[in-house]
């Protein structure tokens, strides 16, 4: 199989799955108002070893909405409910970029028992800060317009600010976010998510508060990678995820912005891939040894 639309919960669920099915499982999760694509460098490089699963989250990408409200935890219900469809009940190695790394923290907490590994890719949850894009698409009505009447100056200016490299913000890559954003809900789907997770002053500190502790009761391997020129999340709350995870593998790549999925493909899977090789080699720890209690610490923005 590789990308193709299958019907999850009779919902219209669009998915891509690559590699050896009887090969480890990777599981891969976008970000807000994105898509599979996202991953399009990823999935040669890590199929050569992994089952490798991505799907456009429910309501983003090409992938019909749920009908229940817009939370964290619907996400991951959906994700789970997909994997299900799939056949895949094996523990996965999850990748979130953006959202996607709080969704994917969601999932650990929701089924523990379906998580193998996270990595955290320039993840949402480890502070407040946050683009003034996203945080204006919270402000009623002005909000909601601008979400559901997405133009090509607004998808110009997003790939701009989510790459590092402005020539990666190509005419394909903006051709491609309006077809999403004229897909039926992706305006409303994106407009209830920005105000379920913030508000025009960032990114609530509830819900945060509450996936550290829930997550702090599940260990597992972490690897957590950023950015260091993001402008989307901005790379000095790698310090929070440090401490909120602090058994993690950490690093910090240089001259790339939110998606060094793509801005560095090579040194992204280089990492991705030594990181679950170790695991492979019981170098990091795993869910059946003791728990490490992880710290929320305070806001410092």
């Amino acid at each position: 199989m590789s990308t193709s639309r299958i019907l999850v919960g009779g919902r219209r669920t669009r998915v891509r799955v690559v590699g050896d099915p009887d090969a480890p499982p990777v599981l891969l999760l976008h970000g807000i108002g994105r898509s599979l694509e996202d991953w399009a460098p990823q999935y040669p490089r890590l199929a050569r070893t992994h089952r490798v699963i991505a799907l456009d989250l429910l309501g983003f990408g090409f992938s019909a909405r749920q009908p229940e409200p817009v939370t964290l935890a619907a996400f991951a219900r959906g994700v789970i409910e997909t994997l299900d469809a799939l056949g895949e009940r094996r523990p996965v190695h999850v990748i979130g970029n953006s959202l996607g790394g709080a969704v994917a923290q969601q999932l650990l907490v929701l089924a523990p028992d379906r998580v193998a590994s996270l990595v955290l890719v320039n993840s949402a949850g480890f502070g407040s800060e946050v683009a003034a894009l996203i945080r204006l698409l919270t402000v009623p009505g002005i909000g909601r317009f601008a979400a559901e009447h997405p133009t090509r100056t607004s998808a110009r200016l997003t790939e701009h600010l989510v790459f590092a490299d402005p020539k990666l913000a190509s005419r394909e890559r903006i051709d491609h976010a309006m077809a999403i954003a004229r897909q039926p809900d992706s305006g409303v789907v994106l407009y209830e998510t920005a105000r379920a997770l913030a508000t025009v002053r960032g990114i609530n500190p509830g819900w945060r508060a509450e996936l550290a502790v829930a997550a702090a009761k599940h260990l597992r391997p972490t690897l957590i990678v950023w950015g260091d020129r993001d402008r989307i999340l901005p790379a000095h709350q790698l310090a929070t995820a440090r401490m909120n995870y602090p058994h993690a593998e950490t690093h910090l790549f240089t001259g790339v912005g939110h998606m060094p999925q793509i801005e560095c493909p090579d040194e992204f899977a280089d990492r991705v891939l030594a990181f679950l090789s170790g695991i492979a080699g019981g170098e990091q720890p795993g869910p059946s040894q003791s728990p490490v209690l992880l710290r929320t610490v305070g806001e410092t923005e």
